[in-house]
């Protein structure tokens, strides 16, 4: 009898939850998701069209920001779904495969995207301390291969944790918090013992996200090292313009990445309601806000944009 009521409260699927006590303005809030992934979509689309057909802007910076448009691309891909399918059809129930799927590949863009600021705050540092070397150090084949390896390791660090989990039975609660799975919510719903998905989880984030972020923050380090020693006031406001849109980029992926982890780790000291924001926001804001940025920041990427519109 004892096995037959364990056995019962085995879950196999999971129930995605939209913003708790706001079903009164869920319509709106939909339609605000809606615009979000529609803006994003537009914007991140537009710049890789632009990117390929113009060839004058083939070079590292541009390849490095289609790198970031791909990357929002997939996260929006990865997460959309769901959280359109919560809001605007109630469709709240979500397998443990399904579930397992959507945060492997949200994980993995995330991470793959860590990596890509990582090399566009390398392409900053060398196009202003070496500017005569910039092309020669970053030839396309090399960032190829650059991206390449990185790409492969956010997927390498991420395919353990699916796997981890599937081997788990869950037979606590199971609702999730967000309209969406991630691993530090899923995990916590398993019927045995964590502590491997648990160190593993903050292991790989320290030597991804973590990793990647301090190397940022050095190579900025250096790089108001080389801007200092200008002694042109404009050639010193030209450099750090160039790094306005990056530095924009950085904040609005690692503020709310690393809030959301924080608060994911101690949750019982944390707000609920603001966790579920900072989830949408570190989900949908960067994918938004990215194309905005640069195409505000850069004067060719916006006369190209402004051409096509006029055409």
């Amino acid at each position: 009898m004892s096995a037959v009521n364990d056995t019962k409260f085995h879950y196999e699927v999971f129930l995605l939850t939209g913003i708790p006590g706001k079903g009164d303005v869920q319509l709106w809030i939909s339609i605000i998701f809606c615009l979000t992934y529609a803006i994003s979509i537009v914007g991140n689309s537009l710049i890789l069209f632009i990117i390929k057909t113009d060839l004058s802007l083939h070079d590292p910076m541009y390849i490095f920001l289609s790198m970031l448009a791909i990357t929002d691309l997939g996260l929006l891909i990865a997460s959309m779904p769901t959280i359109l399918g919560v809001f605007l059809f109630n469709s709240r129930e979500i397998s443990l495969n399904a579930c397992l799927a959507q945060l492997f590949f949200i994980h993995s863009f995330t991470f793959i995207e860590s990596s890509v600021l990582l090399l566009m705050a390398f392409d900053r540092f060398i196009a202003i301390s070496n500017p005569l070397k910039y092309t020669s150090i970053l030839t396309l084949p090399r960032i190829a291969k650059i991206g390449l390896v990185f790409v492969l390791r956010g997927v390498a660090v991420i395919l353990p944790l699916p796997l981890l989990l599937k081997r788990f039975q869950f037979c606590r609660v199971n609702v999730l918090s967000h309209s969406f799975c991630l691993h530090m919510e899923v995990m916590t719903m398993a019927c045995a013992d964590i502590t491997v998905n648990n160190i593993y989880g903050l292991f790989i984030t320290v030597i991804t996200v973590g990793l990647d972020s301090l190397l940022i923050f050095l190579s900025y380090v250096m790089i108001l090292k080389t801007v200092l020693s200008i002694t042109s006031h404009v050639e010193f406001l030209k450099a750090l313009n160039t790094c306005v849109s990056h530095l924009c980029a950085v904040l609005l992926f690692y503020m709310p990445e690393f809030t959301l982890t924080l608060m994911h780790r101690f949750r019982k000291s944390s707000s609920p309601l603001l966790q579920i924001v900072l989830g949408y926001i570190y989900l949908l804001v960067p994918p938004l806000m990215n194309p905005i940025v640069y195409s505000v920041k850069s004067k060719h990427l916006r006369a190209r944009i402004i051409r096509v519109f006029v055409k």
